[in-house]
């Protein structure tokens, strides 16, 4: 019986780990586009939410998809509170799937050819076919370990009543609501310790209110987790599992306090159509509160996001707050998190270069050493992103990182050098090198913020072939005018220095800005310009 218990409960978590890793495998890129198109307001967000956690059975998965979004400026705070709270509805679907077909059908042995038909597509193919296949055996998994906890339920039902439980009173059910919260803490997962108590009532082990409120106390479980994987993680993921604490206890509150009636309307109701209230009804209550707590929640998740930020406000490094180590479990994720860090690196350094062309009486906050620490670090988070498939047709994310980080480096060492503020006003020759330049860093600023880039890219791309063909004009006729004696070789060297300068920032700009841009329409690598051909001093002509 205890074998059949341990092997069941094993056998369910298992089947959720293969099929929440097959679905995220196999959906990819779809789960990013279906999280940022789907989230415009806190409804929409919780629809989302709600629909990806029941597709991938996961509330995790989506959580853990939405801090990376968050962190990546890809949604806002608010938007990501509607998110997590359609993910804790989504997760009661776990209880209609088992009450449903895990016990009133036997589906157990149906599910058998299942995870061989999924076994043999993850050996075989590869790619998303290899993970649906790895899906499709974590789905067989799932009802052959309900049917096996279903029978050793039947077992222990024969040597323990519900009468040896707490019994229907205010204390009884808050030592059930522990026991509750203590099953999913083991197990770590709520989704487990429901199927659990679905079947154990099923099974005569408890009756209805001593399964009700272990329910509750399943939802309460979740924050534990939940509170133990915030511990040391970033500042959005602590947000967000906030966020999922104060719901999730919310939402166990109202199950507690409308337990006596639900469960006299469900006596009431099933004994009106001659028979015992069935494991539907816990599948029923579950989702009945987490509903009526996202009824409440939702009007005033503006609130809810402005008091969050006030408990836990931004600390530690501005530049490398997205950067948490937990987000490698969803590497396109993970990828995007870098992205937003090169982003926010890359808005100081156009700032020290607009102060060495004296457009800023003093230098930027943030200062350029700051900068480079913060490429470094994410150079070696990218290191620890596993790889992942990218699309045919689109541009591979880390690839377009690491010709940023390229590039942001050169321009870091750019920014570090003498202003030549003074050498490019005095002589007008060099004056319109400046005013491009100027407009090249106006312009990176907005691509970078806006979702409509393309156009401000070739507008900087044009900008800075005007500024490269500047200074192959302008080089030789310095040289020239030094040779007759017009310039001093000093002088000359001042304005070469100032005009390479020039050149070469506004090229990394451009190039950066390129490879960062968040517009979907950004061209791939292979219809780019490749970034070799570009160099303006390696390859265009010797300085």
């Amino acid at each position: 019986m205890l074998t059949q218990l341990l092997g069941g409960i094993g056998l369910f978590l298992l089947g959720m780990l293969l099929l929440t890793d097959g679905l995220k495998a196999s959906a990819g890129e779809a789960l990013k586009r279906i999280l940022v198109r789907f989230t415009g307001r806190p409804v929409s967000a919780f629809f989302s939410g709600l629909t990806l956690t029941a597709l991938v059975q996961s509330s995790s998965a989506t959580t853990l998809a939405t801090i990376g979004f968050v962190s990546a400026g890809l949604l806002t705070f608010a938007q990501a509170i509607g998110v997590v709270i359609g993910g804790s509805v989504g997760t009661t679907t776990t209880g209609w799937l088992v009450s449903l077909l895990g016990l009133k059908l036997s589906v157990g042995k149906l599910a058998l050819p299942f995870i061989g038909v999924g076994a043999l597509m993850r050996l075989i193919l590869k790619g998303r076919l290899a993970a649906l296949g790895l899906a499709l055996a974590g789905f067989g998994l799932i009802f052959v370990g309900i049917e096996t906890l279903q029978t050793g339920m039947a077992g222990l039902a024969e040597r323990v009543r519900p009468d040896w439980f707490p019994q229907a009173t205010v204390t009884g059910r808050l030592l059930l609501v522990s026991i509750g919260v203590v099953m999913t803490v083991v197990m770590q997962s709520s989704s487990a310790a429901i199927a659990t108590t679905i079947t154990a009532f099923h099974a005569g082990t408890i009756n209805l209110d001593q399964a009700l409120s272990l329910v509750v106390g399943a939802s309460i479980g979740t924050t534990v987790t939940a509170a133990l994987a915030s511990i040391g993680a970033s500042v959005p993921a602590r947000r967000t599992a906030l966020a999922h604490i104060l719901f999730n206890s919310l939402a166990a509150a109202l199950g507690f306090l409308i337990l006596p009636a639900f469960a006299f309307a469900a006596r009431r109701l099933d004994a009106d159509g001659g028979s015992a209230p069935g494991a539907l009804s816990l599948a029923v209550f579950h989702t009945t509160f987490n509903l009526l707590g996202a009824v409440l929640v939702l009007p005033a998740v503006q609130q809810l996001a402005r008091l969050i930020h006030r408990l836990v406000p931004d600390r530690g490094p501005t530049l490398t707050q997205h950067l948490d180590d937990s987000l490698t479990e969803v590497p396109e994720v993970a990828v995007e998190a870098v992205r937003r860090t090169l982003v926010d690196s890359m808005m100081p350094l156009l700032g020290h270069v607009r102060h060495r062309l004296g457009l800023m009486p003093q230098h930027p906050a943030i200062p350029v050493s700051e900068v480079q620490a913060a490429l470094n670090e994410a150079r070696l988070f990218l290191g620890r992103i596993p790889p992942f498939l990218v699309p045919t047709g689109r541009p591979n994310p880390r690839l377009a990182a690491l010709h940023a980080m390229d590039h942001l480096d050169q321009l870091a060492s750019q920014a570090n050098k003498p202003p030549f503020a003074a050498v490019l006003t005095d002589q007008a020759r060099l004056a319109i090198a400046r005013t491009r330049l100027a407009t090249i860093t106006d312009a990176a600023s907005c691509a970078l913020e806006s979702a409509a880039a393309p156009p401000a890219i070739q507008d900087i791309q044009a900008f800075a072939a005007e500024v490269a063909s500047l200074r192959r004009h302008e080089r030789e006729a310095i040289l020239e005018e030094t040779a007759h004696g017009q310039l001093t070789p000093e002088s000359a060297g001042a304005l070469l220095d100032a005009i390479r300068w020039t050149d070469s920032t506004a090229y990394h700009i451009w190039r950066a800005t390129h490879h960062l841009s968040p517009a979907p329409e950004r061209v791939s690598a292979s219809q780019a310009q490749p970034d070799a051909n570009d160099d303006p001093i390696e390859t265009r002509e010797p300085l």
